[in-house]
């Protein structure tokens, strides 16, 4: 997924990528709701919406991975450019085409599903009912933090793991109750600018701060405490061959 590529002029994929992502998965919830509001027994459900999002990124991953690296999250690119994975402008590219590819996506949605869009929501992440903005800002960053340190795992060269093992299935059924499950600025963003609901622009910033902090704390804790962490036992094990 984070596969640095050195070519210039890379960065339509993530404004595709990011664009279908949005894309499926805001007519997913769309049409869930369109159906469960007939019928409470009908509509994909939680889990359908969850199987959506995770099932998008990773198809988009892997048609994107050998050439742009498959982020399609500005949190992503903002852990690997902390990282020192990809430099400032590639990462400020990337999350630009990322956000526009967002809007585009959901504004096909809505093109299609114009009937149903703005009533049932538009597929924007706000704070539910019932939860506060400090609840749903942890949610956030728990989230974001799940998938980033996943993302660092999954590639790092000393670890054998599949590229493709992504934690958005099982984050989105923990924090879909919350907040809608953001851990994914474009994807707020592009919901938010289509939709333009009051609502939805109060809670926004929750859906840049909790992924940034939460891409920050993963990208600290995966290459500055367990990596140094292995170094220093991979060091001391050489250093001691009767081990």
């Amino acid at each position: 997924m984070t596969k640095e590529v050195t070519e210039e002029g890379v960065h339509h994929p993530e404004f595709i990528a990011t664009l279908l992502f949005l894309y499926v998965t805001v007519a997913t919830v769309i049409g869930h709701k369109k159906l469960n509001a007939a019928d409470q027994c009908d509509g994909v459900g939680l889990l359908g919406i969850a199987w959506a999002f995770g099932g998008m990124i990773f198809i988009l991953v892997y048609c994107t991975a050998g050439i742009s690296g498959g982020h399609i999250n500005p949190a992503v690119t903002f852990g690997l450019f902390l990282a020192r994975k990809v430099s400032l402008i590639r990462a400020v590219a990337y999350m630009v085409a990322q956000s526009l590819g967002a809007i585009c996506g959901v504004g096909l949605v809505k093109a299609f599903m114009k009937s149903y869009y703005n009533s049932l929501g538009g597929g924007a992440n706000s704070v539910a009912p019932g939860y506060n903005k400090g609840t749903a800002l942890g949610a956030e960053i728990i989230g974001t933090f799940v998938l980033v340190y996943t993302v660092f795992s999954a590639t790092d060269p000393q670890e054998k793991r599949t590229r493709f093992s992504r934690p958005f299935f099982m984050v989105h059924l923990a924090t879909i109750p919350i907040t809608g499950t953001g851990i994914n600025p474009a994807r707020s963003f592009g919901a938010a600018v289509i939709y333009n609901n009051k609502k939805a622009w109060d809670d926004h910033w929750i859906f840049w701060v909790g992924p940034f902090v939460g891409a920050l704390a993963a990208a600290v804790y995966h290459q500055y405490i367990l990596r140094a962490a292995a170094i220093k036992a991979l060091g001391s094990f050489r250093s001691n061959p009767t081990n």
